[in-house]
């Protein structure tokens, strides 16, 4: 894209054209050349270890990457059954004023990804999901030449560390196969054993074969998260070059797809993200060491119009037959998925406040309780050792507003919560969409204090749940 546009802006004067193309290709391809260099010598050394590897972070070239040696710790399998577990219940939420942070805290290593009884309407809701829209929810970004490295590599990684970690931490789930063991530590998997050829997710019957599958959809389908692959560029932006987003409610991966993270962040308007959170983004992301993930959570809250009330009804077979509590897409508050363009809240908010905006198929009677949801995310962020890329892993909850209200102390620290939204905050999660159930909460808070469950003056949660 770099050349056409030279091209196209050098006028009708040959000379600069040519000059111009001639420089820009030199330069294009002495950066390959100098990579395949850098590549050849890595493979040849072999995985530098990543103790070695995190002390010359500092050093190391922006958009470079030296593969490191790395054993993922020891895991105990789980002593249940995911069928047997409930989601558990993140309330990301506290009381009193709101502060805008990154919110990171360290990730246990055998609690990366999730499972839960919930897990096969999620297999249900993301098989349909890209069975009929594969090709917008799972993107490979290429490469954007001297700048960073397509999202390929890093995707097929993942999907083998994906593999390698749910077959040891759930093993009456997953079922692999593997190649024999490599020479090559490159070529093997975890601890020096082969590589996995297949897994099998035993209690739905499928299986994927790693050597021939696509990378994002094996990676997206063994597990409940959604994820997003971001590589370094040279001028040290991380750029979003692979993802599987089949449940993110309110964003498009096809509106983000190979943009640096500041730009996916400003494009979505998120507040005071300029002034607060990119400058020790920036940092954090180039500093994360392979073997210090770290996981955090968000919240919003999510109206749902209820089946029963739905005109016309959903078609039988269509996505909201197949997913009617909206988790993969927040249709009531955002309209068609579909749109030609979309900003996350501008559509919900624009008629809100009355402004013209292309129509939102919004509940025609006023919101209850029983339309309210709970949306909560657990993120996690994990650099991998052999690309170097920085993978986020998104795993969605949906809480009814109306179970959360029966909680101990949660009704008045979640009315507490967004009372404490200042207005930017407050207009980027929509509130005025929901902001009627606070009546609802307060009522339900002077009751548990009256019926004794907890006492006026508690103000206590334990974060994040």
């Amino acid at each position: 894209m770099e050349l056409i546009v030279l091209l196209a802006t050098t006028g009708r004067n040959g000379l600069p054209v040519l000059v111009g193309f001639c420089a820009a290709v030199l330069i294009h391809v002495v950066h390959r050349v100098r990579k395949a260099h850098r590549f050849a010598r890595d493979a040849s050394s072999g995985p530098v270890d990543v103790g070695e590897k995190m002390q010359a972070t500092k050093e190391r070239a922006l958009g470079e990457w030296t593969p490191v040696k790395f054993d993922y710790p020891e895991l105990e399998p789980s002593k249940d059954h995911f069928s047997t577990l409930k989601p558990i219940p993140y309330r990301p939420f506290k009381w009193g004023a709101y502060h805008i942070t990154m919110g990171i805290r360290p990730l246990p290593w055998d609690e990366w990804i999730e499972l839960d009884r919930e897990f096969p309407q999620y297999h249900k809701v993301c098989d349909y999901r890209i069975r009929t829209s594969g090709d917008r929810l799972l993107q490979v970004h290429e490469a954007q030449p001297g700048i960073v490295d397509s999202g390929h590599a890093a995707a097929k990684e993942f999907m083998y560390e994906v593999a390698e970690y749910l077959s040891r931490r759930h093993p009456d789930v997953y079922k692999v196969v593997r190649h024999p063991a490599s020479e090559r530590e490159d070529e093997n998997g975890w601890y020096g054993e082969g590589r996995i050829k297949a897994i099998t997710v035993i209690p739905f019957g499928t299986t994927y074969e790693l050597d021939i599958d696509e990378p994002l959809k094996v990676a997206r389908m063994l597990m409940q998260e959604d994820f997003a692959i971001l590589n370094e560029g040279t001028d040290g932006r991380y750029y979003l070059q692979a993802g599987a987003l089949c449940i993110a409610g309110s964003w498009r991966l096809e509106d983000k797809i190979g943009m640096p993270l500041e730009d996916i962040h400003i494009s979505g308007n998120v507040p005071q993200y300029q002034t607060r959170l990119q400058t020790s983004m920036g940092r954090f992301f180039r500093r994360l060491p392979v073997d210090k993930p770290v996981v955090r959570n968000n919240y919003g809250f999510q109206v749902v119009q209820e089946p029963a009330a739905r005109r016309p009804a959903p078609a039988p077979g269509s996505l909201l037959d197949v997913d009617p509590d909206e988790l993969a897409w927040a249709t009531t508050m955002n309209g068609d998925e579909h749109m030609s363009e979309y900003e996350r809240a501008k559509h919900i908010n624009d008629q809100h406040d009355g402004a013209d905006s292309e129509k939102v198929e919004t509940p025609t009677t006023p919101a209850t309780p029983a339309m309210f949801r709970l949306r909560t995310e657990r993120q996690t962020l994990r650099r991998l050792p052999r690309t170097g890329a920085v993978v986020f892993t998104i795993r969605v909850y949906q809480t009814p507003v109306e179970v959360l209200a029966s909680e101990p102390g949660v009704p008045g620290r979640m009315a507490s919560a967004i009372r404490s939204w200042p207005d930017d905050v407050a207009r980027y999660k929509a509130r005025g969409v929901y902001e009627s159930v606070l009546p609802y909460l307060d009522k339900c808070h002077a009751e548990q204090v009256a019926r004794g469950i907890i006492s006026g003056e508690e103000k206590n949660s334990t974060y994040p749940l």
